[in-house]
């Protein structure tokens, strides 16, 4: 049988515009199943990731969702607080190996400013590659994508920016830059790690601490120039009567087996709650299943759609090319060969415009990536896997298959009477 190949490279290239958009109209509706899928895979895999350093989380009744977004996530809203003897409790509790509070409620230029304490950072958000830890109240650790040298100092700004200019300051406290840390991969290599002393003491709070409350006294605008600051403590213990308090509490316990003695005991207390982060984000990953799976729907409508239109088209193609089909027959041609010729054609394009697709998925999820960790700072990992590669495959076994039928009606189409036509 004579080879195919020439005829087809020729109808290509006299074709060259339609061939090209039927190639890109599969390639984009490969493409939204595949970009679909490989994100919602990134997104579990990001979100998970960003969650691992926290054990568990102790928070007021309320919201779950809420408590896990504003500490982990640092998408932070209003939370009922905590009273402060619930902290202290579980610092002195042998089953805890550290529990850090965390406070909001700053920034500067749209990064969070976050109290803790100075465990948190060592131990709980990796490790500090430059500098060292907060010692003072006024001192700071940035998140790797802050951007603010070590030695630098700046004022806060009170809330979250809404609109440049409409922020209050707090002029009493200047913080320095005294660390960074190494990249997390969550909205955390965007946060300002303060203590959490300066967060209670810069909203005229309780610091923890009885020798805050001279300061007090002194009265706040005066404190930077009267008062040593890196002579006062930092961190626990603290002293119950000097405890405000405070939306979230992060535990490490000390086992697996002490977690969920913990987790039980602050959930059975009628003032909090405990979670682990898993639980929470199996409840989101649920409702993000859902969407995914209506778009994987919208996307199989769609590539169906889109291989019937090439179909048509094909077939368009073909009945213009009725009289080019019958010379060839008539030259000589079998009806195998045409059979082949034709097959060939729309199988190529079909599987062209499918691994296409594969490259225009990936890379817009890649870039879904990019512009949701500018705006969290979480990393999503796009990365293909057996689920995509199997997409494309089955487009392109239904394309293979469906070929068959322009391939058929030419197959069956007489010679005479194209000739006359």
């Amino acid at each position: 049988m004579p080879n195919p190949l020439p005829v087809i490279v020729a109808d290509f290239k006299q074709a060259k515009a339609g061939i090209v958009a039927v190639v890109a109209l599969i390639a984009l509706a490969v493409g939204l199943g595949v970009g679909v899928s490989a994100q919602e895979r990134a997104f579990r895999e990001g979100s998970t990731r960003a969650a691992d350093p926290f054990d568990l989380l102790i928070g007021a009744r309320g919201s779950e969702t809420q408590l896990v977004l504003s500490s982990i996530y640092l998408q932070t809203s209003p939370l009922d607080l905590i009273a402060g003897d619930v902290l202290q409790d579980l610092i002195e509790d042998r089953r805890v190996r550290f529990a850090s509070p965390i406070g909001f409620g700053d920034n500067y230029r749209g990064y969070p400013v976050v109290g803790v304490t100075p465990a948190f950072v060592t131990e709980n958000t990796g490790k500090v590659v430059e500098g060292a830890v907060f010692r003072a109240i006024n001192q700071v650790v940035v998140g790797f994508d802050v951007r603010l040298e070590i030695g630098e100092t700046f004022t806060p700004t009170h809330g979250r920016i809404t609109q440049v200019g409409n922020e209050t300051g707090h002029g009493h406290l200047a913080y320095q830059v005294v660390g960074r840390l190494s990249r997390l991969g969550n909205p955390w290599d965007r946060a300002i790690l303060a203590p959490i002393e300066a967060v209670w003491w810069v909203h005229g709070l309780p610091a923890g601490h009885p020798e805050y409350a001279a300061i007090f006294d002194l009265g706040a605008d005066h404190a930077d120039a009267t008062v040593n600051l890196e002579a006062l403590p930092l961190g626990p213990p603290f002293d119950r009567a000097h405890l405000p308090g405070v939306p979230a509490i992060v535990v490490e316990p000390t086992t697996f087996a002490a977690a969920y003695q913990l987790r039980q005991q602050y959930r059975s207390d009628a003032r909090t709650m405990a979670l682990f982060p898993a639980e929470v984000l199996l409840q989101i990953y649920s409702m993000v299943g859902d969407v995914r799976d209506l778009l994987a729907v919208i996307s199989v409508i769609t590539q169906v759609l889109v291989v019937g239109a090439i179909l048509l088209a094909v077939l368009a193609a073909l009945a213009l090319r009725r009289k080019t089909i019958a010379v060839l027959r008539a030259m000589g041609a079998s009806q195998g060969y045409i059979f082949l010729t034709v097959w060939l054609n729309v199988t190529l394009m079909i599987a062209v415009g499918a691994v296409l697709g594969l490259f225009v998925g990936w890379g817009t999820a890649e870039a879904l990536s990019a512009v949701f960790a500018g705006r969290t700072g979480l990393l999503l990992p796009v990365s293909l896997s057996f689920q995509e590669y199997a997409l494309v495959a089955t487009i392109v076994a239904i394309g293979v298959v469906l070929a068959a039928i322009p391939s058929l009606l030419t197959y069956r189409q007489s010679v005479s009477a194209a000739l006359r036509q």
